[in-house]
């Protein structure tokens, strides 16, 4: 969305605010489902399993440990995966 400052406010054109509102609406839909969803851990839990997989198939890519190490596995390489993306917020907020 282009932005122009011009005098005291901004301009914005007619398809910048179709924009706006299409994503103030995708919000408020976004958030109505949250407000209707009765169980979030299950509803949540295919992505978090999706999410856990991807660092299985990186600690174990032939599949040959034990679930329950591969599993451990991989939630030390999650939490290492959290701890570099901190670490580069981090740098990022310290540039700008």
């Amino acid at each position: 969305m282009a932005l122009a400052a011009k005098g005291d406010g901004l301009n914005f054109s007619i398809a910048d605010a179709e924009v706006v509102m299409a994503g103030i609406d995708k919000r408020i839909a976004v958030l109505l489902s949250w407000s209707r969803t009765g169980d979030r851990k299950r509803r949540t839990r295919p992505a978090r399993d999706a999410f856990l997989a991807r660092f299985e198939r990186e600690v174990d890519p032939e599949g040959v440990l034990p679930a329950e190490e591969r599993r451990e596995r991989a939630e030390l390489a999650k939490r290492a995966y959290m701890l570099r993306l901190a670490k580069r917020s981090a740098q990022a907020r310290k540039k700008g």
